[in-house]
């Protein structure tokens, strides 16, 4: 396993084209940088994911993810809803800008998005200054890992660095909710 890496050095090996596994609200994830392709199929392997199914990107606050977001094709009150959840654990699918490509938002026209509340996310993005790939930090099929130690030896093995931290407690991972209509597509 990785040594724990701080959420600066951790940073570093994401810009490097880092593959990077870290806690999230309820299990451990894997992210890389979204806009570095390699990195983002090198992950996509590693978990045995389909491109087609997309990818969450996560951020410390709301002017990360603005770039990705196509924010003129949400109506100004589902918007209000959906940044009335955050900074929380609530995944939302908005409209996705022309700069969001296909590896993260898979066969769909939308990119799932979170501005993370979890004390190691959120400092990690901060290091990053910028949005991150978080997926579970589980094969494709698998069950994801809520504690370093059930961690995929497999995966650990073939990651660049570990976060160091904790899981927020979540018993589930975060739902995932459409922001046009509030339709929950994850519980």
């Amino acid at each position: 396993m990785p040594a724990a890496l701080t959420p600066a050095a951790a940073a570093a090996l994401l810009r490097d084209g880092g593959v990077l596994a870290y806690p999230t609200e309820a299990v451990w994830g894997l992210g890389c940088d979204p806009e570095n392709e390699a990195a983002v199929q090198r992950l996509l392997a590693l978990k045995q994911r389909a491109v087609d199914k997309g990818l969450i990107l996560v951020a410390a606050d709301f002017d990360s993810l603005r770039p990705w977001l196509d924010l003129p094709a949400l109506p100004a009150q589902r918007l209000a809803a959906v940044q009335a959840h955050w900074p929380g654990a609530h995944t939302w699918v908005m409209p996705a800008s022309a700069r969001a490509p296909r590896w993260i938002t898979g066969a769909h026209d939308g990119i799932a998005v979170r501005v993370s509340a979890h004390p190691d996310v959120a400092a990690l993005c901060r290091a990053f200054a910028g949005a991150l790939v978080s997926t579970s930090a589980n094969r494709s099929g698998l069950p994801p890992a809520r504690t370093r130690a059930e961690l995929d030896p497999f995966l650990m093995a073939a990651v660049d660095g570990l976060l160091a931290g904790e899981t927020g407690g979540l018993d589930q991972p975060t739902p995932i909710r459409m922001a046009l209509d509030g339709r929950v597509l994850r519980t």
